[in-house]
């Protein structure tokens, strides 16, 4: 899978000149629907099927900023998945190479009326396009020394 990317904005930028810390939790939100989308199971899918996937913990280790005009490409791999939570790691780099911000989300999976969804037994192919996925390095990295 190809890693995503984006231009940082001027509107995602503080008086400081660099990249607001919110904004790298919209990258990674966009990097998210757009890795579902390359697996073969857009989050459109999922939310037609009754099944959100809200955000219940989540870290970012923020390396270098980002400033205007920055082009950031973004790695995202899934860390873990039990078919109740899910954690999905995101590398951002600049296009030197240089790693911006490492960061993980994890999600847990509920029904539109907020009951936790039974993800492998009513999402079968969902849960192959994550395994699938976990079985292949799209980009980010999982261990971390620092």
């Amino acid at each position: 899978m190809k890693p995503y990317k984006r231009t940082v904005q001027y509107y995602e930028t503080d008086m400081m000149g660099i990249t607001h810390h919110a904004n790298y939790i919209h990258w990674m939100e966009e990097a998210r629907v757009d890795f579902m989308e390359q697996m073969g199971f857009p989050y459109s899918r999922m939310e037609a099927e009754g099944v959100v996937s809200p955000v219940v913990e989540l870290s970012c280790k923020y390396k270098k900023p980002c400033t205007f005009g920055d082009e950031i490409t973004i790695g995202v791999s899934v860390e873990s998945f039990s078919g109740a939570k899910m954690t999905i790691c995101y590398d951002m780099q600049n296009k030197n190479g240089q790693e911006v911000c490492f960061a993980r989300s994890e999600h847990t999976f509920l029904t539109r009326n907020g009951r936790i969804a039974r993800i492998k037994r009513d999402m079968p192919e969902f849960c192959r396009a994550i395994e699938r996925s976990m079985s292949n390095d799209f980009g980010a990295q999982t261990e971390r020394d620092e």
